[in-house]
């Protein structure tokens, strides 16, 4: 019984940095891979051997539990305490969610990477992107992103981090990653423009701004029920549908040639 228990916090501590639900993360690749231009579609598919982007969207947050990849555990979020101003956080040396966005990007960018180093890169990006857009993920280093934050979910004893991971979105909707794409990616072509503007410091300070709200929304000991899941299911959505959009910008743009932008931009 002790070594099960033992194994079970182990499991919960590996869980507890885990980004968007399983489904989230396919939900953003999904996006995304429904607004590659059809030469990005083709070089993706060629880097993937022909899977979509959605079989590989939770691939790394395996991976970063195992020694070969555990080098990776730190690029799944950028830690920004309260009252810290997002321009003047601390740099993690270990990396962070924001800098390893912008790895990958020179990585697949650059003309001497090797296929087996452009498929790790995209693995990688397919899922901190979305990840970038979970508000925990910009959460406090004092709480780590949450995780000591406890609140009640139902009847049940949880934490911050954990609600934003899967049980609000899940809770909002029992869609499948098709279905919420389906219902999301509405947006005109001028909306759309709105959301995808900016770089990757743009997009994560917007996400950290998100996080602010929800540490006051959420303090510590609150109870969540049916109120707070409608609350913050729209927030939730347009999240899912802001990384989607934005993946399918940043691989458009590394690997449409008709594309005009400058990758190093992001």
């Amino acid at each position: 019984m002790k070594k099960y228990l033992l194994f079970a916090g182990a499991a919960m501590t590996a869980l507890a940095s885990f980004g968007w639900s399983q489904k989230g993360h396919d939900t953003v690749a999904y996006i995304a891979e429904c607004h590659l231009t059809p030469a990005a579609a083709d070089s993706v598919s060629a880097i993937f051997d022909g899977m979509s982007p959605v079989y590989w969207a939770n691939w790394l947050d395996n991976a970063s539990h195992t020694p070969e990849y555990a080098y990776t555990k730190t690029w799944h979020y950028k830690n920004i305490d309260d009252g810290v101003p997002y321009e003047e956080a601390p740099l993690n040396p270990a990396g962070d969610v924001v800098t390893a966005i912008r790895e990958q990007i020179a990585l697949l960018s650059d003309p001497v990477s090797t296929k087996s180093q452009k498929e790790l890169a995209l693995k990688i990006l397919v899922h901190i992107v979305g990840d970038m857009h979970q508000p925990m993920h910009m959460g406090h280093l004092s709480d780590l992103g949450g995780n000591k934050t406890k609140v009640r979910f139902f009847e049940r004893d949880t934490n911050l981090h954990s609600i934003w991971d899967g049980s609000l979105m899940n809770s909002g909707h029992s869609w499948t990653y098709t279905e919420w794409q389906k219902q999301l990616d509405r947006l005109s072509p001028e909306e759309e423009a709105i959301e995808v503007a900016g770089n990757v410091d743009d997009w994560a300070k917007q996400t950290y701004d998100i996080a602010v709200r929800a540490y006051d929304y959420f303090p510590a000991g609150a109870k969540v029920s049916y109120n707070q899941i409608a609350a913050w299911t729209p927030t939730i959505e347009r999240q899912l549908l802001r990384g989607g959009l934005r993946l399918a910008r940043i691989l458009n743009a590394i690997f449409d040639p008709e594309s005009a932008e400058d990758v190093t931009k992001f």
